[in-house]
């Protein structure tokens, strides 16, 4: 999660515990919102302590600029 933080930090200029508060939030949405497989494993991911991420693959560059990000 500081990995998280500290793009949005780095991208936006927000104080570190806005952006805390803003990833917290936005984290949040999603457990609430995805199917509960998938939310389940939110906080895993977010620590660096789930398979996951290895297998949804290229999920992250085919959503391209959802969360903004045009490279």
């Amino acid at each position: 999660m500081n990995e998280i933080i500290q793009r949005l930090i780095e991208r936006t200029g927000l104080p570190e515990d806005k952006a805390e508060a803003a990833v917290e939030t936005v984290l949040g949405y999603l457990k609430e919102k995805l199917p509960a497989p998938v939310a389940s494993e939110i906080d895993s991911l977010v620590s660096g302590e789930s398979g996951l991420a290895d297998r949804l693959g290229g999920l992250e560059a085919s959503l391209g600029g959802l969360f903004g990000n045009k490279e």
